[in-house]
């Protein structure tokens, strides 16, 4: 296995202030104040590893310009022994605190941007809301090479894996004043689906999530709370955008109405006030955007 833990995520946040606040007023996160090169940065302990809010421009997110999940950083003892065992391409990045930290070729992570780093010393997570990274979601087009990376190379272990599909039925009505009424329901037709697979990683998961048919396209309502087409059409842009690569952080609560709700109550802006059905046998719900410095943050509980 490559690495025992996640050391940290890295999110790009247009507005660091925000998301400091939000992580700290309302998600009750430790913050330590790490030096890096261009700045010093915010990182919040959170389980066995940690949220590090950067800055746009900053050295440690190589100058990026847009919000989002930038990397992951990997936790290991000896940098150069993991190098090698990941068998793949690395440049020297920037580190936190004085660490070493290595960055894989994305070519050959598709598109994952994975750096190994030294450890880092952070201040415990213990109680609040926020229990832990639940998972990392990561826009895909092909979860079975996913799987063979992470998993197959890397040595993490698959949790689970599963497709999700939304499917329109259509029902006909005969009535007769003669025969009465006849029902007859037509054969359940997709319009959207995701396959997806978990892979462990530390005490959370990378959750890998592909488009089930590119024929069926980008279907997006904003504003409004999301369902598995408008997961797959959210999938599929991100991809024409960007490229594979980090989505999303889902984060592990303890009360996702009572958290929702707070943060509702405070006017941050919010596309779920309660939450809804999601995988895994989870309730699920989120944040907009705009409340978190353009992150999407993913609230899940569930009892695994």
């Amino acid at each position: 296995m490559l690495a025992d833990q996640i050391a940290y995520v890295a999110v790009a946040s247009a507005d660091p202030a925000l998301t400091c606040r939000v992580y700290e007023e309302h998600f009750g996160l430790p913050r330590s104040t790490l030096p890096a090169s261009g700045g010093d940065i915010a990182v919040y302990s959170l389980g066995r590893s940690a949220l590090a809010v950067v800055p746009l421009g900053h050295a440690l997110i190589d100058g990026e310009a847009r919000p989002g999940v930038h990397h992951i950083a990997l936790a290991v003892d000896d940098l150069d022994a993991a190098a090698a065992r990941a068998g793949l391409g690395v440049t020297r990045a920037e580190g936190l605190a004085g660490r070493r930290a290595l960055a894989l070729d994305r070519a050959a992570t598709a598109g994952v941007r994975v750096r190994l780093t030294e450890r880092i010393a952070l201040a415990p997570h213990r109680g609040g809301p926020l229990e832990r990274i639940d998972h990392l979601g990561i826009a895909s087009t092909d979860v079975a090479e996913d799987e063979r990376i992470f998993s197959g190379r890397f040595g993490f272990a698959v949790e689970s894996r599963q497709t999700d599909m939304e499917v329109s039925m259509a029902v006909e009505s005969f009535t007769s004043d003669k025969y009465g009424v006849v029902y007859h329901t037509r054969a359940p037709e997709p319009v959207g689906g995701l396959r997806v697979a978990f892979i462990t990683v530390g005490d959370c998961e990378l959750e890998f999530l592909a488009n089930f048919d590119p024929n069926q396209g980008a279907h997006i309502e904003h504003g409004r709370s999301g369902t598995t087409r408008q997961d797959q059409g959210a999938i599929t842009r991100f991809v024409a955008s960007r490229g594979r690569g980090l989505h999303h952080v889902a984060v592990k609560v303890g009360d996702i109405d009572a958290l929702l709700a707070r943060m509702a109550g405070a006017g941050l802006p919010m596309i779920d006030v309660k939450g809804r059905p999601g995988s895994r046998r989870a309730r699920i719900g989120f944040p907009h955007p705009r409340a978190t410095g353009g992150i999407l943050m993913h609230l899940v509980e569930r009892d695994a």
